[in-house]
């Protein structure tokens, strides 16, 4: 890991001000828990000396090309795993889009950890075991004493070290670090967690998401319902390439992409995971 992993000398001292620590994790996952193959993307996380956020690397991405030419495009994080708190805290700040709008919510999620004395070497760095219960599932950390964040990907944090890998037991979920970055000032990240390219994140309870989630399975293409009802069926759409003449083909299309909804219901907290019915 030391040729892609290189860790500054004032990270085994202290947070420094106006400082970011990035580090970045890629994370392999199933959306279908049935299926063998996993989606990859890279995840980064963020300490700084009054916050931590985690989030897809790609929302960062995004932002970057929107300023350097001008634009407002947005992006939608797959993973269900943007988040931030304040430092050495449990209580997280949890963003997400629902339908066309986007929100966010507050959970304070206390992880327990039972430190193994099991260690690995992986190059030049000492890792050590760890496993917990957290989000309906056990997870297995291998945390390094020698970096002194209690920090990992997403809201499994807490031990005495950094979380270098992280996988749950039937492997749904595996996060590997492959990079760190020292930043000079606190990365601005307004515009893609705290908003979404525009939309600021409305604040809710976990009860009005749940309720938004099954407004939108229940009518996914409301909007375009409500526009044939207007229209007298003389209105024709375009839904992922197919074209839409009446409510008959939209309800066709209803079913479908409610099937989809079910077949990709495996969030990384399983034990939130939706109760879909279906119709």
């Amino acid at each position: 890991m030391k040729s892609i992993f290189t860790l500054m000398a004032s990270l085994m001292i202290a947070l420094c001000p106006a400082q970011t620590h990035r580090f970045i994790y890629e994370l392999q996952y199933k959306m279908d828990s049935a299926e063998a193959g996993y989606e990859k993307v890279n995840m980064i996380l963020d300490i700084t000396p009054k916050e931590v956020k985690f989030y897809g690397k790609d929302l960062a991405i995004r932002d970057s090309l929107n300023k350097k030419f001008g634009a407002n495009f947005s992006y939608t994080d797959m993973t269900g795993q943007v988040v931030k708190r304040k430092i050495n805290s449990f209580d997280n700040e949890n963003f997400i889009n629902i339908k066309n709008g986007y929100y966010s919510f507050k959970t304070t999620d206390k992880i327990n950890w039972i430190i193994s004395n099991e260690t690995k070497k992986v190059e030049n760095y000492t890792l050590q075991k760890a496993t917990t219960k957290f989000g309906g599932r056990n997870w297995t950390a291998w945390f390094c004493k020698d970096i002194p964040f209690n920090e990992g990907p997403f809201k499994l944090r807490g031990l005495p070290g950094l979380i270098f890998e992280l996988y749950d037991a039937k492997k749904n979920f595996i996060y590997h670090l492959i990079k760190s970055q020292e930043l000079p000032e606190v990365y601005p990240t307004d515009s893609f967690v705290e908003s979404n390219f525009g939309n600021k994140a409305i604040p809710i309870n976990e009860t009005q998401k749940y309720k938004l989630i099954m407004e939108f399975y229940n009518d996914p293409f409301a909007f375009e319902r409500n526009n044939f009802s207007k229209s007298n069926n003389d209105l024709k759409i375009n839904i992922n390439g197919k074209e839409i003449r009446n409510v008959d083909e939209l309800n066709t299309q209803t079913k479908s992409m409610q099937e989809v909804i079910r077949k990709y219901n495996n969030p990384l907290e399983i034990d939130k995971a939706m109760h879909y019915p279906k119709y």
